[in-house]
């Protein structure tokens, strides 16, 4: 360890408050213990023990006790008939993913579609083939800067979530081998990975999600045939019952929670509430449902928004405190109005950033990941959200705003529900602002803007934000054109990580090549510097236009200290925008202005302050309305949608030198059929109304 990553540590160790150490360090000597006690205690742990754990004598008996048990998902009572008569796609989709899973073959992260082998081989990177031998958890290390192994894959894979359309299939056929098909795999799991001995237990947030998926499982094939087996019947209980154990003993917990604890938490209300007999399981509920309580106003702001400062993690967040309380509800338990109405407030929150095509902005960090998935060829589309909120809280205008595909709907709460859906469309959304999250969306039925001028994520550590405070997405008459760069990876490889949440890789000013938030350190993967403070200067909106002005301090650390300021400005009558940018300080600066286009826009140059945008047949035009001169080129960019991958694409960035106090005047105008110029007069007004204090 080099001197300063050991200051670094030291400084980061010494903001922590004191319990949070001592903890910590309590925590690490159970580890170096348990490297020597766990597989003794785990071979010692018979059937016979699990049994009394439970409170009942034999396994059938549970079996059939946990049978009767309501889960907060349907999982019978949804038929063929019903998908085909209102989407015969998707039930066409079901098939295909569940014949997919069936031959060990996946498509996530990134990995495009490759086929597992018939031995899975659950220690695996399947991008780059390196694995990571089984051990103790406190001996493996699954992050390491100088390969590209990607531990997220494995991981992903021991989810299980892929199993999830054989359980889809099931349910839709009976057909036995799907049935046979996920006990063979989880069989397999077990053998293949003992109790705290293997790279999927050595993050705990792994082990919680395997509850979701396994508890659904078991309500799914409860009464086939393939699952009758008695000796099975104790595997598959004893590690559920495992899981929910090494969840509340390696919860990961903090001073600064995130989604990791809330996974676990949420996952130990879920094993609680499932099994229901005994102490340890009805601590997990009750201990889990107080965690959930106390976190959800840290992790959430009171107007919904998620403080891990990420759109991608709002939705997981999202799904982590409400289907808790889903389980809660369908067992006659209470979920106060203050957890209610701040789920609601999260819902709401979807709605609004949720595109006119349905699409939400890949806003801060996304890993693509989910509680329990029932869709799986929309990562990005959030729609649902606002229903299942409203139907599992009882919120009629919420539904008012789902619309799309009714498919988590369906699995979530069956068939008479999801009628309800079919073929609604949304309410209309007007412009909204977010104060506490930072988010601030320009919006009508054709138009969507979506700005960040809020907190940098995690209570100020940096976590899932990047460095993108006054940068934006703009959906312009039905057309993406300016898009987030999005996350791409992880741990895979340590440079692009950085690149991906660095400043110049957002649609925000950058000054003399400094981040906004400074790097703490190359890798430092989930930290940064807390430099830039937010600042809204102006919010206006009404029927003819909706405005944006915001600044903030984070190149203030300069040697010569400068203010951005950024007015976004949008007409709903024409479906254009303007972007003003100002700077306030000090000269001898270098600025650099990048936008960032949807891969599928073709961006032309006219003139040196005119560039035309063209996405299928509709027309845009980019014009630089500036006084000053500005340098515009055209260079290749990247823009992923989903983890572990991106597509090929372009951003037009505009620069200049040595200039004190330069401003950028930037329309983004929709071009009619018949429309020849541009009316002056009309620039002149928008920039003005833009620019007005």
């Amino acid at each position: 360890m080099t001197f300063k990553k050991l200051l670094n540590k030291l400084r980061k160790v010494s903001k922590k408050p004191p319990k949070v150490i001592i903890d910590r360090l309590l925590f690490e000597i159970r580890l170096l213990v348990g490297q020597y006690t766990t597989p003794m205690l785990i071979k010692i742990f018979s059937n016979k023990r699990f049994l009394k754990k439970i409170g009942i004598e034999d396994i059938t008996i549970l079996w059939e006790d946990l049978s009767r048990k309501p889960f907060f998902t349907v999982t019978t009572g949804i038929s063929k008939e019903f998908i085909l008569a209102n989407s015969s796609k998707d039930y066409e989709q079901i098939i295909l993913n569940a014949e997919n899973s069936f031959q060990n073959t996946i498509n996530l992260l990134g990995t495009g579609n490759i086929v597992l082998g018939e031995k899975i081989d659950w220690h695996k990177d399947y991008k780059t083939n390196i694995r990571w031998t089984p051990k103790y958890i406190s001996k493996i290390k699954y992050s390491n800067p100088y390969d590209k192994s990607d531990v997220k894959v494995p991981w992903e894979i021991s989810r299980m979530q892929w199993l999830i359309p054989l359980g889809q299939a099931y349910i839709l056929t009976k057909d036995e081998k799907y049935a046979n098909k996920v006990k063979d795999v989880i069989i397999d799991w077990i053998n293949e990975n003992p109790y705290a001995q293997s790279v999927n237990w050595a993050c705990t947030m792994e082990a919680a999600l395997r509850i979701f998926t396994w508890t659904w499982f078991f309500h799914v094939f409860k009464n086939s045939t393939s699952w009758s087996d008695r000796s099975f019947r104790f595997i598959f209980l004893k590690n559920l019952w495992l899981h929910g154990k090494f969840t509340e003993e390696h919860i990961e917990k903090s001073d600064i929670n995130g989604n990791h604890f809330t996974a676990d938490a949420a996952a130990m209300v879920i094993a609680g509430l499932f099994f229901n007999k005994g102490k340890d399981s009805k601590r997990w509920a009750e201990l889990g449902w107080l965690y959930l309580e106390d976190e959800f106003p840290k992790q959430v702001f009171s107007d919904g928004v998620n403080y891990e400062a990420s759109v991608p993690y709002h939705r997981l967040v999202l799904e982590l405190f409400l289907f808790p309380a889903l389980y809660r509800v369908v067992n006659g338990l209470c979920v106060s109005e203050e957890y209610s109405v701040r789920l609601k407030k999260m819902a709401w929150f979807s709605a609004v950033a949720s595109k006119p095509n349905g699409i939400v902005p890949v806003w801060g960090d996304a890993d693509d990941a989910r509680a329990l998935p029932f869709r799986f060829d929309a990562i990005n589309d959030h729609r649902y959200i606002p229903a299942i909120v409203g139907l599992g809280l009882g919120e009629d205008y919420l539904i008012n705003y789902f619309s799309g595909n009714i498919t988590e709907i369906l699995w979530l709460f069956g068939e008479n529900k999801a009628q309800l859906l079919l073929n609604q469309v949304s309410a209309d959304i007007n412009s909204t602002k977010f104060e506490e999250g930072g988010f601030y969306i320009l919006r009508d039925k054709s138009n969507h803007v979506f700005i960040d001028c809020g907190p940098i994520g995690l209570a100020g550590r940096g976590g899932h934000g990047h460095n993108d405070i006054l940068s934006f997405e703009a959906y312009l008459n039905g057309c993406s054109i300016i898009v987030d760069s999005g996350s791409y990876l992880y741990t895979a490889d340590y440079s692009e990580r950085n690149n991906f949440r660095s400043t110049r890789y957002h649609n925000t000013p950058q000054i003399n090549d400094v981040e906004i938030n400074r790097f703490i350190s190359w890798d430092y993967l989930w930290n940064l510097e807390n430099d830039a403070v937010p600042n809204v200067l102006d919010w206006q909106t009404n029927s003819n236009i909706s405005l944006f002005k915001g600044s903030h301090t984070g190149f203030l650390k300069l040697p010569n200290p400068t203010k951005p300021i950024r007015s976004i400005l949008l007409d709903h009558s024409n479906s254009n925008l303007f972007i003003y940018d100002s700077f306030v300080g000090d000269g001898g600066k270098s600025i650099s202005i990048p936008f960032h286009f949807h891969p599928d826009v073709r961006i032309i140059a006219q003139s040196e302050n005119e560039w035309d945008i063209k996405i299928d047949a509709f027309l845009f035009k980019i014009i630089n309305f500036s006084k000053e001169k500005w340098e515009a080129k055209i260079h290749p960019a990247r823009i992923s949608f989903s983890y572990g991958t991106f597509k090929e694409s372009s951003k037009l960035v505009f620069t200049i030198d040595e200039l004190s106090n330069p401003e950028l005047k930037i329309g983004i105008i929709s071009i009619s059929d018949n429309q020849n110029c541009i009316d002056s007069n009309y620039v002149l007004q928008m920039f003005s109304l833009a620019n007005k204090n």
